[in-house]
């Protein structure tokens, strides 16, 4: 069954930047979770498997860290003692789960795209991600690609932002950023933006169709 083609919507001479992670990708599904506490022999304490996983994730996010260093610290926390195979295994199994897409909030972007509205990408996101994120069969939406890896910055920080909006030269008026989360979103509208803290795609087109009334 094909998907519903949405009208074009035109925000124009404003750039719509989306965060991917749970905005463009669906959060990892039940079933990818469970493979990786498995595979990180974290069954008995999945709540401390979660809490390493995200406790060391800036890092990684940042460019500081390597994967196989990040994935010593998960280690380290949980007292595991992972060899270099196990890491590789726990890295595709992880990188594996984040490979979605949302087709809702991808027919959005094609009606901001068929509006003549410019669009880009600005993910927390290791700079392994760059590859998926620059080639994916969505890439050609987007006229750049952010990955807070190769730029050593993350959000909510204010220079991610102010990055983002010199190399796409415009004002901080004319920047509109989606994100899953509140306090990226906050970030964003602190240096001039405006942003919508993204819950469905329903909502969000709802929203951006308003910016554009």
């Amino acid at each position: 069954m094909s998907a519903t083609v949405l009208e074009p919507i035109d925000l124009s001479p404003r750039v719509v930047v989306f965060d991917y992670g749970e905005v463009v990708s669906r959060a990892p599904s039940d079933v990818d979770r469970a493979a990786l506490v498995l595979r990180a022999g974290a069954t008995d304490d999945e709540s401390a498997f979660w809490q390493a996983y995200w406790r060391h994730r800036e890092g990684l996010d940042q460019g500081t860290v390597s994967i196989a260093a990040y994935w010593a610290a998960v280690a380290g926390d949980l007292g595991a003692d992972w060899g270099p195979v196990d890491v590789h295994e726990l890295w595709a199994l992880d990188h594996r789960s984040w490979l979605s897409v949302d087709p809702g909030t991808l027919g959005v972007l094609h009606a901001l795209r068929a509006g003549g509205t410019r669009l880009a990408l600005l993910s927390n996101a290791g700079a392994d991600f760059s590859g998926w994120l620059r080639s994916g069969s969505f890439a050609p939406l987007f006229e750049r690609v952010f990955v807070s890896g190769e730029l050593g910055l993350v959000k909510p920080g204010a220079e991610i932002y102010e990055h983002v909006i010199a190399e796409l030269g415009i004002e901080p008026s004319q920047f509109v950023f989606v994100d899953n989360k509140a306090e990226n979103v906050a970030g964003s509208l602190a240096v001039g933006g405006d942003a919508h803290v993204f819950t469905d795609a329903a909502s969000l087109e709802s929203w951006l169709r308003g910016l554009a009334a």
